[in-house]
């Protein structure tokens, strides 16, 4: 099993960059595939980005397309989504999540291990 904890987020202004990062502190995330999710006040979570279990093959959702980028270090256990530039609907607490197969999902509940989420806040 994984046990995840992202780090990263913060206060950005429209048009800065942001690099959030998901750790697995069991060394297991390497045999994971991992996701990038996102919930802003009063709306449902949805996807941001996902990827393989070796990284190969990754994705990013249309809203976020040509400016976020997911990639991961299995050698450091963490996954990373770099975040340019942002915008304020941006703004919501991001969440990693991972699931244990080689493929990636795009929705939610294929996802098994969460981490706590973090905040990033994009001002105008």
């Amino acid at each position: 099993q994984v046990q995840l904890a992202e780090s990263g987020g913060g206060l950005v202004q429209s048009g800065g960059s942001l690099r959030l990062s998901c750790s697995d502190s069991r060394r297991a995330f390497n045999r994971y595939a991992g996701a990038w999710f996102r919930q802003a006040p009063g709306k449902e979570r949805e996807y941001v980005a996902g990827l393989t279990a070796t990284g190969s093959v990754n994705d990013t959702a249309g809203s976020v397309k040509g400016r976020f980028i997911v990639f991961r270090d299995n050698a450091k256990n963490t996954m990373y989504l770099q975040m340019n530039n942002l915008e304020p609907e941006d703004s919501a607490i991001y969440y990693c999540a991972a699931r244990p197969f080689v493929s990636y999902s795009t929705s939610q509940d294929a996802y098994d291990y969460w981490g706590p989420g973090t905040q990033v806040t994009v001002s105008p």
